[in-house]
């Protein structure tokens, strides 16, 4: 697309505590809260352009969904501690392992955001599922690593492919 040479970014959803996310995400001013010695860009800011991946969504607390609607909904974006609102133009995907359908039921995760996250939705069944992909992916990273390592190695023998697919 046009924004392939623009930054892509990605932050894992379910690694950071409420404040920190939002503080990632947005960014915030000096003074804000303690430890904020000094003004800080968000992620949305610096992936201005370009791509943003949230990765594990379905994580994020409630109030952060609230926020991270708002600016899906109008691209704009106010850092922790000011009143400023900043614009950006940023692609934002999602991912996640977890059933949100379900957890929309729950109420554990956020019905609109939902419908606004998932325009585009692709699946990837698990890799038990498909296992006839796994000769490939070998193959795939085999290539990749002797290459990266500097090492020569042909492949895998029958007996380690098969004990791969049969490994749940």
């Amino acid at each position: 697309s046009s924004r392939r040479g623009q930054p892509f970014i990605a932050i894992n959803c379910a690694a950071l505590p409420e404040q920190i996310l939002e503080s990632e995400l947005f960014g915030h001013v000096k003074g804000a809260f303690t430890g904020a010695e000094s003004d800080k860009v968000g992620l949305f800011e610096a992936a201005d352009g370009g791509t943003l991946f949230l990765d594990e969504v379905g994580d994020m607390p409630l109030v952060a969904q609230a926020k991270l609607l708002r600016t899906l909904q109008s691209g704009e974006i106010r850092r922790v501690g000011e009143s400023t609102v900043h614009h950006v133009n940023v692609r934002v995907l999602a991912a996640t392992n977890k059933d949100l359908v379900q957890d929309v039921k729950d109420k554990s995760f956020r019905e609109d955001l939902y419908f606004r996250l998932n325009v585009f939705q692709i699946n990837i069944p698990p890799l038990r599922e498909r296992r006839d992909s796994l000769p490939h992916l070998i193959k795939e990273f085999v290539k990749r690593f002797t290459a990266k390592y500097g090492k020569h190695i042909l492949g895998l023998d029958d007996s380690a492919v098969n004990l791969l697919a049969h490994y749940e």
